[in-house]
């Protein structure tokens, strides 16, 4: 089985970093031309640079509607849209105001909902195209520290499903990706303070995993390259009988076999 996207055009929105940046490297490896977007110039000066294979970048916040437009006048039209930018702020939910809830919902979920709404009917007149949600097994098994995160990727799986039967037979696809513990720089980011003290970020990964999400079945944090694994084949030819589905790359967390 080859996955080959030579002649495609994907944008990974929030893509310098972690998960996203995973996504274009393995869409770049595929062949794809990756569109990368972020708020650092320097993050999306650097990774264009290192994906090559006439990669390009826009410096942009997503979770704005400029920002959105910004995108949208710069790259009118892609064969791959892949929705993974955000954010996943901790916070006791009787402290978070409403202003936190605002901007985790704008940069989780309405610049999907803004970019999926410019590109999907693009797609549709083409014939074929891939819109893909990072969403997080945290839509199902909501956190308790982090229920505004949970939420808003509960919202993802609902919006993933709707446009499926929206775009149904154009041969567009749509689908939901959701991650579970991965050993991104968001996860690094919360064990700052181990890793300066010469802890290693896989045993954090492990012990994080047995404390925290104890029904997982491989008993361990994901890479980031095994997450963008699926993303890459669900973006792909390949991937042509898979619509409307919720794909998880939690290592068993989730209780349920489907």
């Amino acid at each position: 089985m080859k996955i080959d996207l030579t002649g495609k055009t994907a944008i990974v929105t929030g893509s310098t970093k972690g998960i996203g940046k995973g996504n274009a490297q393995g869409l770049a490896a595929a062949g794809a031309t990756v569109i990368v977007t972020g708020r650092s110039k320097e993050g999306v000066a650097s990774l264009v640079q290192q994906l090559g294979n006439n990669a390009r970048g826009h410096v942009v916040d997503l979770g704005t509607p400029e920002g959105c437009e910004a995108l949208l006048k710069a790259e009118p039209q892609c064969d791959v849209l892949v929705n993974n930018v955000g954010i996943f702020p901790q916070g006791d939910f009787f402290e978070t105001q409403d202003e936190v809830w605002q901007t985790i919902w704008d940069v989780n979920v309405m610049s999907a909902v803004r970019l999926s709404r410019a590109y999907l009917p693009v797609m549709k007149k083409a014939g074929w195209g891939r819109v893909v949600f990072l969403s997080s097994e945290s839509a199902v098994n909501i956190p308790a520290d982090m229920i505004h995160y949970g939420v808003s990727k509960t919202a993802l799986l609902a919006l993933s499903r709707g446009l499926a039967k929206a775009v149904a037979g154009t041969g567009v696809t749509v689908n939901a990706v959701l991650p579970g513990p991965t050993l991104s720089d968001g996860f690094a980011d919360f064990f700052t303070k181990e890793l300066e003290q010469g802890a290693k970020l896989e045993e954090l990964g492990v012990e994080f995993v047995k404390e925290n999400r104890p029904s997982s079945i491989i008993q361990r944090a994901a890479s980031v390259e095994e997450v963008s694994n699926m993303v890459v084949y669900v973006c792909s030819p390949l991937s042509s009988a898979t619509t409307g589905a919720a794909l998880r790359v939690d290592g068993g967390v989730v209780e349920t076999p489907f």
